[in-house]
């Protein structure tokens, strides 16, 4: 039987956690660690009192409530090893079913990271290390023919170009680099920038330019210029390894395999020369549009 908390805030959700037919375990685990991070230091019945109510939830939770808890005791000094020991082990199921339990665990996670908002995408990205069992490959840098493809098709305010170049460069799902041209707050192109190689400059003229949402607001590219040089390499990697696992996945490209393709390529986006036009005409107001606060 789960004890009373020593919160008087928590008592009506112990006990409504406990009643049947009401499943409320994960919200209560999520509010149990907010609130314990909140409290810079606890007294050891505080400790036992979090360390017994989180153990007695977490076997009952799905993976993004373990995710977001990890995320948030990591970076919390002195959180209790015990809780972040059993949130990575949490029961294996039986191996028969393993694959299905992976692909559903992959899903939620990769829905957890789009349905956050831009603080809780950040401690995702913070703490992807923690939340990993095996380390992940470092991408290749795409070749600069893609980079150009990408910032030529934002330039041009052409969504779906750009999706289309972003999913065979990452090896995603359409649906998913579609999910991620389009997304209104801007972590998921940064997170693309990162693995893909790209400069800072390049990245914020992408921006400025992709999405009227991100590119209206001057704190929105300074808070995702801030991100891009903060962002680990290895935590990028390792949330584009989560999204190749998610829908069907394209082959990951860096140069134009066929004659053909290049040709086609050079069709379907601007020349070179168009290419330079449009940066000359553009670049000037961006440098005094990033410039102001």
């Amino acid at each position: 039987m789960m004890k009373s908390s020593p919160d008087p805030k928590l008592d009506g959700l112990v006990n409504l956690a406990c009643r049947d037919g009401v499943d409320i375990r994960p919200t209560l685990l999520r509010v149990l660690t907010d609130l314990y991070v909140q409290k810079p230091k606890h007294s050891a019945e505080e400790e036992t009192q979090y360390i017994e109510l989180a153990l007695g939830l977490i076997g009952a939770v799905d993976a993004p409530t373990r995710v977001a808890v990890i995320a948030s005791l990591s970076s919390y000094p002195g959180a209790p090893a015990t809780i972040l020991d059993k949130l990575r082990g949490t029961e294996a199921p039986p191996s028969s079913a393993n694959s299905t339990q992976n692909e559903a665990e992959t899903n939620d996670l990769v829905q957890l990271f789009f349905f956050a908002a831009p603080e809780e995408r950040r401690l995702i990205l913070g703490n992807l290390d923690a939340a990993a069992d095996a380390p992940t490959r470092r991408s290749s840098p795409a070749s600069s023919e893609v980079i150009r493809r990408l910032e030529t098709a934002a330039m041009q305010h052409n969504t779906g170009e750009f999706s289309r170049t972003l999913e065979r460069a990452l090896g995603i799902s359409h649906v998913l680099a579609e999910r991620i041209a389009r997304d209104h707050s801007g972590e998921p192109i940064v997170v693309a920038a990162k693995v893909l190689g790209m400069t800072g400059a390049v990245l914020q003229r992408i921006l400025l330019f992709l999405n009227p949402a991100i590119g209206q607001s001057v704190e929105r590219i300074y808070d995702l210029a801030r991100l891009f040089d903060e962002l680990r390499p290895a935590a990028a990697d390792r949330l584009v390894a989560i999204w190749r696992k998610t829908g069907v996945q394209s082959k990951p490209i860096h140069e134009p395999v066929h004659r053909d393709d290049k040709q086609h390529g050079a069709r379907s986006l601007s020349t070179p020369a168009q290419h330079r036009s449009v940066q000359s005409r553009t670049e000037q107001p961006s440098r005094i549009k990033i410039g102001e606060r």
